[in-house]
Order: structure tokens, then sequence, then C-alpha cells
């Protein structure tokens, strides 16, 4: 799932969240097999060279071939996710902290934080291109490198007591062009690390929730003993240690079907946008989304913020939030055990939870019950972004992944500032418990819609990346060939 930089983040279905591999050639030179660390610990049917049969059918691996989710690698790999959320976290309550004591207003925050997010929105299908053309980890490791170097400069910023607000606004637009390059890899990397992609994805979930709840009060703790410098100390500590974990970390090569890029920066740019046109079920998924952004989460983050504070105090917001964050976790652990046949219909289904959320403050419920609807909708949209991120990731070959997924994050970002900047004319016009209560039922509307698409409820799982043979034309992958049957044996499909 892709986040903004504000801090504040899609709910942890977006599409985007949280992919497989690099080239072998790019122009006629080797590409990412990431040697110089990580092909030297390469495992699993990849590595020797011979390509899985079930895999070449787009069909399930061999449970017996399969790597396991927990690995040395994923381990740091997971390390590395969490510390960048725990460091995300943090950074909104360091920029309200540290401008509003130098004197600026909250325009002056908003502004800040927008700095970061402009450039993201706008460079992420970009930063798609290049992770497709080169290595992907290298990638990542620089982008944390540059943003360790940024919030060191805005901690010394702080701390000299010298604050001027286009100084902190570059800072996160170099924050924000690091991004783009960087999250395109995230959703590459995790296929290479283990076989079992849902639990993978499950297990990142879990930690990133876990340090969304962390990261706020230990920003807040920070800025309390010592100061919104310290905060960004911290937060350039967790993009080192992000960079120390993928730099130890060992890739193995890309798997074969991986294909030559053409020749272009403009052609690769091009080729991305027509696999994402030819995936009826993942352009409807975004389509449907961006609904989803204007109607729902756009408005609910702001107005229930709002309505929650004015009626039970900050404490009970947070309060709130902390619970929307332990749902999260609640429905990774349920993904790491669920294993729908069709994953986006389980995942849709999943996604009517949430409409209770908005509905709940709306309605005028006690902090209690807004508390539990919290942690039902968290749970419901945490399933949803495994669920989907499973797909995305198993759906789509290789050689075209990191391009795809950051369409998909452009597109899931592109309608989140408009329901945002709605939210406020709505409910001057409506009334803001009126506007929740709308959001209720859109969410309601909007997973009804995903579930009215024959190539969004119908689409089976693959548990292996696609792939297809060098030079083989895109096919959409709603009429590529499905897992195969129950074998002669009695063994069945996968459910």
């Amino acid at each position: 799932m892709s986040r903004t930089s504000s801090g504040e983040e899609p709910p942890d279905g977006a599409p985007c969240d949280n992919t497989v591999t690099s080239h072998p050639a790019d122009g006629g030179r080797n590409r990412e097999s990431d040697v110089g660390g990580d092909g030297a610990d390469a495992r699993g049917p990849e590595a020797s060279g011979k390509q899985d049969p079930g895999r070449a059918r787009g069909g399930p691996l061999d449970g017996r071939r399969s790597r396991p989710v927990w690995s040395r690698d994923f381990a740091l790999f997971f390390v590395a996710r969490a510390l960048a959320r725990l460091g995300e976290t943090m950074l909104p309550v360091a920029l309200a902290a540290g401008l509003l004591r130098y004197g600026y207003g909250v325009g002056a925050v908003g502004l800040a934080m927008a700095a970061s997010a402009a450039p993201f929105a706008a460079l992420v299908v970009f930063g798609g291109v290049i992770a497709d053309r080169f290595s992907t980890r290298k990638l990542m490791i620089g982008a944390d490198l540059v943003r360790l170097v940024a919030q060191a400069i805005a901690a010394a910023l702080f701390f000299a007591g010298h604050v001027v607000l286009w100084q902190v606004c570059v800072i996160g637009a170099v924050n924000g062009v690091a991004g783009a390059v960087f999250q395109p890899g995230v959703a590459s990397t995790v296929p290479r690390l283990a076989a079992d992609i849902q639990g993978a994805n499950g297990a990142i979930r879990i930690a990133e929730s876990a340090a969304q709840l962390a990261g706020p009060a230990l920003a807040g703790m920070l800025v309390a003993f010592a100061s919104a410098g310290g905060v960004f100390v911290a937060h350039a500590g967790t993009y080192a240690l992000s960079a120390l974990c993928l730099v130890l970390l060992r890739l193995p090569p890309a798997p074969p079907g991986s294909r030559p890029h053409s020749a272009g920066f403009r052609a690769d740019l091009a080729e991305g946008w027509r696999e994402f046109r030819s995936r009826t079920w993942l352009w409807g998924v975004i389509v449907i989304w961006c609904v989803y952004m204007i109607s729902v989460w756009g408005p609910t983050v702001p107005l229930v913020a709002t309505e929650v504070v004015r009626a039970h105090g900050p404490r009970a917001y947070g309060l709130i939030n902390s619970a929307l964050g332990a749902g999260t976790v609640v429905g990774g652990l349920l993904a790491l055990r669920l294993r729908p046949r069709r994953m986006l219909r389980a995942g849709s289904f999943a996604l009517l939870a949430f409409a209770c959320f908005p509905a709940s403050v709306g309605a005028g419920f006690g902090v209690v019950a807004v508390s539990g609807c919290a942690v039902i909708a968290g749970a419901g949209t945490s399933l949803w972004g495994v669920m989907w991120a499973t797909s995305v990731q198993t759906q789509v070959a290789p050689d075209v992944l990191n391009r795809i997924h950051a369409y998909d994050v452009a597109g899931s970002l592109a309608m989140l500032p408009v329901g945002q900047a709605l939210a406020g004319p709505a409910a001057a016009a409506l009334g803001a418990d009126n506007v929740l209560l709308v959001a209720g039922v859109m969410s309601l509307v909007v997973c009804l819609a995903l579930l009215s698409v024959p190539a969004i409820r119908d689409l089976v799982r693959v548990d292996g990346p696609a792939s297809r043979p060098p030079g083989a034309a895109a096919v959409p992958l709603e009429h590529a060939v499905r897992p195969p049957g129950p074998r002669k044996t009695g063994a069945r499909p996968p459910v």
C-alpha cells in the first residue's frame, strides 16, 4: 500500500501496498541478479536455472521446492520495512511540533507535508520504469541514503533554531523524489525472498501496522524530552538501519521468463501502460479505488479527527487511531492463515468491514463503540491489502511488475487529496456527521462495485510469480491459463 508523506495513509488495503524481479539483460548487459552481494545466496529453482514446471504453467509451486517465508534475507527485508514505516509515522509529529514551535501555523505544516507528497505522486511512475531497468536493491539503498542525509540536515536546522519554511519544503521534496525511486522496488522484492508470497505480505503488514502504532508515541516522547530535532535524528536513523539491512540482503537471480528491455525510457514507459491497460482486473480496481478515495477515505481521515476531538478530546482520537492500527495487525494475522482461491473476491468481502468506522462516528457512537468498529475496519482493510498486493505480485510478469506497481501507486493516491479537499465544503453544506454516514454507505457501494466486475471477482489465485517466455506478447491475465486442477492422486487445488 502506498503511504502519503503526511503520515496519513490510505487504508492498509489500498491498492499499490505493498514484485518480482528485474531482468537478466538491459541493453545487452547483465542486469539484476543483484550480484555483488545478491546472487551468491540464490535459492530454489530460479537459482539452479531450472524452471519449475508449476510456475511455467502459471500454477502453484511444488511445496517441496518452495522457499519458506522466514529466512535470513526475508528477516532483513522485514526489519527494513518495519524501521522505514516507524520513521514515516514519526515525521508528522516532528513537523507539526517543530514548525508550530517556531511560529508557523497549521497551513505551513500542511505545505511542508505536501512538499513531499507532490513529487512522490508525480514521479513514482517514472520510478517504476527505472526500477525495471536497474537493480531495485541498489536503487532502494541509494534512496535510503539520500533520505538519511536529508533528514540529518533537517535535524541540524531544528537543533540550530534556524527553521525556514522553504528549506523544510525543499528537504521534503528531496524525500518525495527518493521515495518515488524507492517504492516500486518494494513490491518486486517479496517474491524473490519467499515462495509463500501471501504469507510474506501478511508478515510485512503486521510489522508496518505495529510500527504505525509505536511511531507517533515514540515521536511524542522525543519531542517532550528532547526536541523536534531529536525526532528528525531518529527518523534519519531508521533510514540508516534500513539501508544497512538492504546492503546485507542477498537476492536470488531473476527467474527465467524475464525479457530484455527496449532501447528507450519512453518505450518502457509506454509498455508499462499497455501492460497495465491489458489487465481488466487491475485497472478496474484502480478506477473503483479512485471513487473510494474521493468518497470514503479522503473525507474520513480529516472528519473523523475533527469530530472525535471535538466530542471526546484528543486522547480519545489517539485511542481510536490505536484501535485502527491494532485491527490492521489482526488482519495481517488472518492473512497468514486464510488462503482463498479467489483472492480479490475474498478481499472485497473483507473490505465491507470498513463501512462501520466512518458510520459509527457519523452516528455519534461513544469512544468504546467507535474503537470496536475501528478494530473491525482495520482488520478488513488489512486483509484486502494483503489479497491485493499478493494478486499483483503473482499475476504480473516479472519484467513489467515494477512499472505496473508504480501505475498502481499513482492511481491509488491520485484522488486522495481531492477527497480531502472536498471534505470541508461537504461538511459545511451537509454536516460532518452526514458526510461520514455517506462515506459509510459509499464504502459498501465500492465493495459491491468490486464484486460486480467478473474479471475482479473471478480472478483465480496463482501462488508463484507469473512468467512468460522471452519476447512473448502481453496477454490479459484474466484470460491466461488457470492453475492446474486436481491431480490424479487426489490432491486438491489451492483454496
